[in-house]
């Protein structure tokens, strides 16, 4: 039996600084390592969430791809399509915080088991009879092999009329900007629902408007953009409606993963057949509850847990119009 859900991509183990604002340059104490990877997380949340779910990806035969294993089997992760590459060993980030915000990556991606995803990864079977195949943008830069793999299940997809969501997931730590923005645009063209961050919306679209931004982005091919933006809400743009969602007043203790698991909780939405508006309120309150947990795959553990959440947690103030 084949999952609802697939998605396919880098798998790998995030190894974090313990202090913020310590460089990777000065010798200091990190933690992990964590189960990670765009696209794992996803999928993770995915399971959490309570929908079938399985990967495509490639790890090495090492503790840290034991790890990644035992972690996704255990939330109920199809990981029958997870190959052990030998002589390949599994993918790594190290990243530090800013008091900011902001972080700073070190990958070994590219020739790590992670980098490896093939053309003969993608199966057509098991995508097929999917019904939501979840695409990184993060996943097309990692490798010009992973790139093929995520074009040919994008193709699968579209051909049996799976439905594909897409998240650039733009990281200019693995290529250029306009690298990656030529090489998401077969993904984009595919997808029915397209999820970025504001900045990856401003990048891919040139204009710093939101509205304006999806507006731009559903003429590439999606029916549907939601442009994330934090602590700032969501902005949700079809051809028919403009949606904003504001964010929960959370306190944030990791923002690593937030993304992700508001993908995992949109697509939870739309396998169940929710209003645009129910999903942005679903999926923004997934995301929320991320950010105060620790760890990349700390998100939220059923639905329950998030419309616990929603009941219980009041929401930001922001208007749209000031953005």
């Amino acid at each position: 039996m084949c999952p609802d859900v697939v998605s396919l991509g880098e798998i790998l183990v995030e190894i974090m600084r313990k202090d913020l604002d310590v460089p990777h340059t000065v010798p200091g104490v990190y933690l992990g390592p964590y189960p990670s990877g765009a696209p794992a997380i996803f999928i993770d949340a995915v399971a959490n969430l309570g929908a079938s779910s399985g990967f495509i990806g490639v790890v090495g035969g090492d503790e840290f791809g034991e790890l990644l294993l035992d972690r996704l089997r255990k939330d109920g992760v199809d990981v029958r399509h997870i190959r052990v590459a030998k002589g390949y060993t599994t993918g790594t980030a190290f990243v530090m915080y800013y008091s900011s915000g902001a972080r700073k990556f070190i990958f070994h991606l590219r020739h790590s088991a992670a980098g490896q995803l093939s053309l003969q990864d993608a199966d057509v079977e098991y995508i097929a009879d999917s019904k939501i195949l979840h695409v990184m943008g993060s996943s097309l830069a990692v490798s010009e092999s992973s790139q093929k793999a995520c074009y040919k299940a994008g193709e699968i997809a579209r051909d049996t009329d799976v439905t594909i969501t897409f998240d650039p997931n733009l990281r200019p730590e693995l290529l250029d900007v306009e690298t990656i923005r030529r090489i998401c645009e077969p993904s984009l063209k595919v997808s029915r629902v397209i999820l970025p961050s504001r900045d990856e919306a401003t990048m891919l679209t040139g204009t710093g408007d939101p509205v304006e931004a999806g507006k731009k982005l559903i003429k590439m091919g999606p029916e549907i953009a939601v442009i994330k933006m934090g602590a700032k809400g969501a902005v949700a743009v079809t051809s028919q409606e403009i949606l904003f969602e504001p964010s929960f007043e959370v306190s944030e203790v990791d923002p690593t993963g937030a993304g992700d698991v508001y993908d995992a909780a949109f697509v939870q939405g739309l396998l169940k057949g929710w209003p645009l508006r129910k999903m942005m309120e679903f999926a923004s309150a997934a995301g929320a509850l991320k950010v105060t947990k620790f760890g990349p795959m700390s998100g939220p553990s059923s639905i329950g847990e998030v419309e616990e959440f929603i009941r219980k947690t009041a929401k930001r103030s922001f208007p749209l119009e000031t953005f």
